[in-house]
């Protein structure tokens, strides 16, 4: 009876773990494809002291005023990139010693209010004010979600990302939540494995 029992088990751990490892699957899937169509600006500042950091939000509605328009009526994230590129000398031209990369960064699952994203690599502007060591400021540069440039409403913004994945980030409840934390606990999972597997 106690044999039977642990097989009982067993099954229904093996079918949980399949279970877990096909739904991780299809939402980093989902998160990649979300990802292939967002830009995201991540500004960092040189300290934490409150000049440094008011140097970085200077700097962030700085670099807003010089995208948003530069960015207006783009339509693919490919035209975004190279309208960014086009920038970079102007965009670090902002502040004294400011460097930008466009390169790709993992970001955590993210609350913007109106809409969340969820946790992974993103193609990301990255504005560096100094040696970088202070707090950081995050928004979607494109589509063009960042609050301050924000001209018109959300949904008119994500007009340009397919319709599922729009209704992914934009939508409330704890679902959604409950999402974004298991593709949060599957990444760690993920690098868990490539980890123990290089080892």
């Amino acid at each position: 009876m106690l044999k039977e029992k642990l097989k009982r088990w067993e099954l229904a751990a093996l079918l949980a773990l399949c279970v877990f490892f096909c739904w991780g699957t299809w939402a980093s899937d989902t998160q990649q494809d979300l990802a292939a169509g967002l830009v995201r600006l991540h500004v960092i500042a040189r300290s934490d002291s409150d000049a440094d950091q008011a140097e970085k939000l200077a700097v962030r509605d700085r670099v807003l005023a010089i995208l948003s328009p530069a960015l207006a009526g783009c339509e693919s994230r490919d035209e975004a990139v190279n309208i960014i590129l086009s920038c970079q000398e102007e965009i670090e031209a902002v502040a004294g010693d400011v460097t930008m990369t466009l390169d790709t960064e993992h970001y955590p699952t993210r609350d913007y209010g109106s809409f969340s994203l969820p946790a992974g690599e993103y193609l990301s502007l990255r504005v560096i004010l100094g040696d970088g060591q202070g707090r950081n400021w995050w928004c979607v540069v494109f589509p063009p979600l960042c609050t301050e440039a924000l001209a018109e409403p959300v949904e008119d913004a994500f007009a340009v990302l397919p319709e599922d994945q729009a209704g992914l980030i934009t939508q409330e409840g704890p679902g959604y939540v409950l999402r974004f934390r298991l593709l949060e606990w599957w990444d760690a999972v993920a690098e868990w494995l490539g980890r123990t597997g290089g080892n």
